[in-house]
């Protein structure tokens, strides 16, 4: 199951009591204060774990709670500190403090890692306060509250590519030609139920990331069919490849559907419509001569890829052509730093 947002509690652990203790033992008089402090509480970290591609695990469980820390003994004898508790999250997971309207962190690199909230300090035992003033202290300090927060996570998938389009476009069919990924491929609207990730190989070790976004539809940017529940993860998307069904069965134009997709992505965000894009025409084995291809071309005023992910016809190429543009990408991201 994909889940791609969560609201979660987290509770650090207190810190543990220092001791009030003096020292007993036989043919000692006067022995001194002897009480150890209380060990720190637990802190809670989230981490971007590579593999890890969903909210899920946080889906049916909403409290997360790290250890106390152990109070001090006699004999200066120091509590135990609690276990930190890490918590797995996929790259590219927002969390943001729900109480404060606030993002604490944007966890874009893999391994990266933030500690969301902080063990209470453990107390001072009462050997932590004698002085030749007071040599026989009778205070010790109460372990420090370990931090609350209530964290909304939002992931928003993380890739080289996004593919985008309406319904039965063939984004499914082209990502599984060019990937690994499996996603469900059928002859009706809305077979993607779920964004899929896929590593596309190349030659020369070359590989790149490639997102299969659900069919988009008009009205998407305010929530119609799927929705703005996925216009959120092209975001992070380098590339758009919009894919256009070239000989629809309804008879639509594919110009027309071309511009539906833009107008969606244009009203949800400007950033996102500005990304560099290419556009490419699916299904060329039903328009052989490339009769429709050329009169959409002439529409659009651009160039236009023609493939078909049956046939295989300009696959190859394509994929290299994706391959490149993401390199392009990352040296024009470079430049502006």
């Amino acid at each position: 199951m994909f889940i791609d947002q969560a609201e979660i509690i987290v509770k650090a652990g207190d810190g543990g009591n220092g001791c009030v203790s003096f020292r007993r033992e036989k043919f000692i008089p006067k022995g001194g204060p002897d009480g150890g402090d209380g060990g720190h509480g637990g802190s809670v970290y989230l981490t971007a774990t590579p593999g890890v591609d969903t909210l899920l695990d946080f889906a049916g469980k909403h409290h997360w709670k790290a250890p106390r820390g152990e109070d001090g003994a006699g004999k200066n004898r120091y509590g135990k500190s609690g276990d930190d508790i890490a918590l797995q999250v996929p790259p590219g997971t927002i969390i943001s403090d729900v109480d404060h309207g606030l993002i604490l962190k944007d966890l874009t690199v893999p391994n990266q890692t933030v500690c969301v909230a902080r063990g209470g300090r453990g107390g001072r035992g009462n050997a932590r306060f004698a002085s030749a003033t007071n040599q026989t202290p009778r205070q010790g300090e109460l372990g420090k509250e370990g931090e609350n927060r209530n964290l909304k996570l939002e992931l928003k998938l993380i890739a080289d590519i996004g593919l985008v389009g309406l319904p039965n476009a063939g984004k499914s069919t082209l990502i599984s030609r060019i990937s690994a990924a499996r996603p469900k491929i059928a002859d009706y609207p809305f077979t993607t139920m779920k964004p899929n990730l896929g590593i596309a190989e190349l030659s020369d070790y070359r590989r790149f990331v490639i997102a299969d976004i659900p069919g988009l539809i008009e009205g998407s940017h305010q929530g119609q069919g799927l929705g703005i529940d996925f216009l959120k993860h092209i975001e992070r998307t380098r590339i758009i490849a919009h894919l256009v069904d070239i000989a629809t069965l309804d008879g639509s134009d594919a110009y027309e559907n071309y511009r539906v997709i833009r107008n969606e992505l244009e009203l949800y965000s400007q950033r996102l419509a500005e990304k560099p894009e290419i556009v490419i025409a699916t299904k060329m084995d039903l328009d052989p001569d490339h009769e429709k291809l050329r009169a959409f071309q002439a529409k659009l005023e651009r160039d236009v890829i023609g493939i078909s992910s049956a046939s295989g016809y300009n696959v190859d190429s394509t994929k290299e052509r994706l391959w490149q543009m993401g390199q392009d990408s990352r040296v024009a991201l470079d430049t502006m730093d």
